[in-house]
């Protein structure tokens, strides 16, 4: 999701993304007309629309079309490119000058400026605002003394700015980091580093319903549990806006019924292709040359619970023994009919730097050393294992089958256990409410081995919703950041990876290939190597 001028990507590290598609129509080509309105399958973001504090693809969909970051991912390769910034230069990788594009617009008429970069750091970084995306600030100096020190974050901490990052003029900023950040400029795409305008400061409760972005798109109104609608922001200043006049967000629980709509020309692009139509390839005719199919930079994960929260799954040997009870294989040909590759480690093979095998036997399906391995723990203690999933997508076949197994291989009694819908369900999850294992997948940030690590499984992360801890992890994180040459930060990175295999946090389940469909109105359908709608390229016919 990034890029830049000044140091080259390749340079910074060979973030060559892609990997192969498949598929008919792939990525087809555009010759639409320009203006016109689509809508999309949507659902229910977990929280207010604020790019620091959404770290989920409901919220994120939406964001992606309404926001701009100093840089733009390639749509195809993920490679960055420079887009609010004309440039970002470094010559020790600790101390970054950032240039601003002159002239770039919110939604609100006001100019993009340092300013509001560093305030919009700022805000994320400090500890009483509590978002969910702040950990990603935590290279920037300074950001240790903006955390709180108790966990109710009773006591104000000891700032409430980042001493690394500094307004140089209107157009001009720096960024300094604690230890070296060798591609901190690739990570500068991620919504998270979203500049915010001066109004959000005066009503953050209102821009979150309403946000005002510099992007493409602007979000017009939001009604809960139904729709959101964007439309074409007239002062776009970028190079990425496309021919669309409007988007709407149409948020449905259901995965199939979104599909049938499709297939019925009610929704123009459904993001989400249910496991049914996967079958046989019944998509292909149910939609021909409608549909489209990418690997994509996604892992699809099972991630157990907090041991404070739920203490049966602690032991790493029961984790790994129900790991070794999933038939990977069999459910990825009856549910997704071959449309998913077995995961064999924590990382994407789409970024550099990934090894394959890095979860050793522990991903490999055998029931009799799986039940050794449980035998081994002691059994399991807490009468039944779940699985729970959000219902408002398509999830319900491949739990059900992953519990049929474990229960097949273990004798444990296993239940998949149904929420209903993703906002509810990752509320919970962030609560710490919880109880027995959860589906969790990652669609990466920005194209690195790192970011499917760092933000998922260090300590106090984002998006570790295991409370993962592992001080030898941590430390080869902060040596890969550090190292400039990228094969060197790959190894580092792969060698944090292979500690995973032995406290297991989470069960690599597949990589996945993102399948898409849309409706006779539309054209120049692409995916995005995010596994996302390149809504750029989208046009009526």
């Amino acid at each position: 999701m990034a890029t830049f001028a000044g140091i080259s990507a390749a340079a910074l590290l060979a973030a060559a993304c892609g990997g192969g598609e498949s598929g008919d129509a792939a990525n087809t080509t555009a010759g639409g007309k320009t203006g016109g309105s689509i809508t999309v399958r949507g659902c229910n973001p977990e929280n207010p629309l604020v790019p620091s504090n959404t770290t989920e693809t409901c919220g994120g969909n939406v964001l992606d079309a309404s926001t701009a970051k100093l840089v733009h991912y390639n749509p195809e390769t993920a490679a960055p490119e420079n887009d609010i910034a004309e440039s970002i230069t470094t010559e020790d990788n600790q101390t970054f000058t950032v240039k601003l594009v002159k002239g770039y617009k919110f939604h609100d008429g006001t100019e993009v400026k340092s300013k509001n970069f560093v305030d919009a750091w700022n805000y994320a970084a400090y500890g009483p605002n509590a978002q969910s995306s702040g950990y990603f600030m935590e290279p920037i100096e300074g950001f240790g003394d903006m955390q709180c020190s108790d966990d109710e974050c009773k006591a104000k901490p000891k700032a409430d700015k980042l001493t690394g990052l500094k307004v140089v003029d209107d157009h001009t900023f720096t960024i300094k980091t604690t230890e070296k950040v060798s591609n901190l400029p690739v990570r500068l795409g991620y919504t998270a580093f979203s500049p915010l305008p001066d109004a959000f400061f005066k009503d953050p409760k209102a821009y979150g319903e309403k946000p005002i972005g510099a992007g493409p798109f602007k979000v017009d109104s939001w009604t809960k549990n139904t729709e959101i609608k964007l439309s074409k922001f007239a002062e776009y200043s970028g190079k990425f806006g496309g021919k669309l006049d409007a988007i709407t967000f149409k948020i449905y629980q259901d995965a199939e019924a979104a599909y049938n709509d499709v297939i019925a020309n009610q929704l123009d692009i459904t993001d989400e292709v249910p496991s049914s139509a996967q079958i046989d390839d019944k998509y292909k005719t149910d939609l021909p040359d409608r549909n489209a199919q990418k690997a994509v930079g996604v892992i699809q994960t099972i991630t157990f619970p907090p041991t404070k929260v739920d203490p049966n799954y602690a032991d790493p040997k029961v984790r790994q023994a129900i790991s070794m009870a999933i038939d990977r294989d069999t459910i990825i040909k009856q549910i997704f009919n071959n449309t998913r590759k077995p995961a064999t480690g924590w990382v994407s093979p789409v970024v550099d730097g990934y090894k394959a095998d890095q979860c050793g036997e522990w991903c490999k399906f055998d029931p009799a050393k799986a039940k050794a391995k449980l035998a081994e723990a002691g059994g399991f203690k807490g009468g039944k294992i779940t699985l729970s999933y959000n219902a408002d997508a398509s999830h319900k076949g491949w739990t059900e089958a992953t519990c049929n197994s474990i229960k097949g291989a273990l004798g444990v009694d296993c239940v998949a256990t149904p929420v209903v819908d993703f906002s509810t369900f990752r509320t919970q999850i962030g609560e710490r409410k919880m109880k027995g294992m959860f589906r969790t997948g990652w669609q990466m940030d920005y194209p690195s081995i790192e970011n499917f690590l760092a933000p998922i499984f260090k300590t106090g992360a984002s998006s570790n919703d295991g409370d993962y801890s592992n001080p030898a992890f941590d430390k080869l994180l902060v040596e890969g950041a550090a190292a400039t040459d990228p094969a060197e930060a790959n190894k580092k990175y792969q060698e944090a990876e292979a500690l995973l295999a032995n406290d297991f946090p989470a069960i690599p389940m597949w990589y996945s290939t993102a399948t898409m469909g849309w409706s006779d109105k539309v054209t120049g359908v692409k995916i995005t190597a995010f596994g996302t709608i390149d809504f750029a390229s989208v046009s009526m016919k």
